[in-house]
């Protein structure tokens, strides 16, 4: 547990930086310094999905994994069940961190304007992020058939 929590911490720490920025442009130039998050944040997934594709992708062309599969095809079990659930979650990530991109830096515009919507344009962002959930669901269902 404090493993993954080191790891959401470490991987927030890019975004400190464009946070820093929008709370000291904020005052001056608040649309400014909205777009300027946005395009952060924007940015800072772009990269972290590029990433998780080149991960997927040596992941997917090494050999234990693909003696594996021939393992399991032989074994008589669906060769393409870990390929299903790994496409389940990984669309369903990148969808949510699309979603939660157009939806975040809403809520942000929304907040600089009227700090009072707050607590609506948090549950907008979370009901975004559900997305990555059901993903994750499913392929746990695929995986376990």
């Amino acid at each position: 547990m404090r493993v993954l929590i080191a790891a959401v911490l470490v991987g927030m720490l890019p975004m400190v930086p464009a946070v820093i920025f929008f709370l000291r442009q904020r005052r001056q130039s608040p649309v400014k310094a909205t777009r300027g998050l946005i395009f952060g944040l924007t940015g800072f997934n772009v990269v972290v999905g590029m990433m998780a594709v080149g991960i997927g992708l040596v992941w997917l062309a090494s050999p234990t994994v693909l003696m594996a599969a021939t393992a399991n095809a032989q074994s008589g079990g669906d060769p393409y069940a870990s390929l299903a659930a790994a496409l389940a979650t990984g669309l369903a990530v990148v969808g949510a961190g699309v979603a939660v991109g157009g939806t975040g830096g809403a809520a942000i515009g929304a907040i600089a304007e009227k700090p009072e919507t707050l607590g609506r344009s948090l549950i907008f962002v979370g009901l975004a992020e559900g997305l990555a959930i059901y993903g994750l669901i499913i392929s746990f269902m695929v995986l376990n058939r």
